[in-house]
């Protein structure tokens, strides 16, 4: 690929990326409906039956959410972290010239990278059991931490097209250079090839972090106590009202939203920074 050709092909992918449709905009938006909808939900409990505000009941149950988005964070966290080792080794696997190793990793990654995210958290929930028993001990496995690796799957087949891409878009001229030195392929690979392609993956690797971020509310539905699932909690303990449902909602849309946003800046600075490439 030529220097021209990459410009531009940074440019498609600054336009179309995830992160880079987020707007400022869009928060203000959303607080404002949260207020809207909190004073709405305040008015509705003031001429219904007696009973605490929503704006009184978020503040009493904000702690709990709190905890909760904190465990999104976490899973968040690990599950990235797992899905990035993995994914650089299977991305270099594809890459390989054996083909016991290369096949595997391309079907490993296609398979992942096309399946809903909810059937793999379905299938890990279920497959890997609730405890191990060793010899003389039994090891709880929590559910939050099957949860973190059923999101780590898609995201590493992800980042393994990510980083087949980014080698393969060094030039070959590269490859035959370090070859005519005496580099053999695995020198080329860790000293010429993946340095230059740090730069090129990292705006992804963002867009796929924030990605895996928003999809960790998902857990909620088997039981996984994040911030979603204590908001359900906290509405149910409430008297389950359907007035509070908008504005319990709204706020975990304002909750993510503030932690997005920043990440999304960074990328969209990193992507302008790295459009052209030399």
């Amino acid at each position: 690929m030529n220097r021209e050709a990459f410009r531009i092909d940074m440019h498609r992918f600054a336009d179309s990326s995830f992160c880079s449709r987020i707007q400022a905009s869009q928060g203000i938006f959303l607080l404002l409906l949260l207020l809207g909808s909190l004073a709405i939900a305040s008015a509705q409990t003031i001429v219904g039956p007696p009973g605490p505000s929503a704006i009184l009941t978020l503040i009493i149950w904000l702690p709990f959410i709190l905890k909760g988005f904190l465990l999104n964070l976490l899973m968040s966290f690990v599950a990235m972290a797992l899905a990035t080792v993995l994914g650089i080794g299977l991305g270099l696997m594809q890459i390989s010239r054996l083909r016991l190793l290369r096949l595997p990793a391309r079907f490993i990654t296609h398979l992942l990278r096309n399946s809903p995210w909810l059937v793999i958290l379905f299938l890990v929930m279920y497959l890997i059991p609730i405890q191990i028993r060793l010899p003389g001990h039994q090891i709880m496995i929590p559910d939050w931490i099957k949860a973190t690796f059923a999101f780590s799957l898609p995201v590493l087949a992800n980042i393994s097209e990510i980083v087949r891409g980014a080698i393969k878009s060094i030039p070959n001229g590269q490859w035959e250079s370090a070859e005519s030195l005496a580099f053999t392929r695995a020198q080329t690979l860790r000293w010429i090839i993946l340095p230059q392609c740090i730069k090129r993956t990292i705006p992804p690797w963002m867009n796929w972090y924030a990605l895996l971020t928003l999809a960790t509310p998902m857990a909620s539905i088997l039981g996984v106590n994040e911030a979603l699932g204590n908001a359900q909690a906290a509405m149910e303990a409430a008297g389950a009202k359907p007035d509070f449902l908008i504005p319990f909602y709204l706020f975990l849309l304002c909750l993510f939203f503030a932690y997005i946003y920043p990440i999304a800046i960074w990328t969209q600075k990193i992507e302008r920074k790295y459009a052209f490439i030399r």
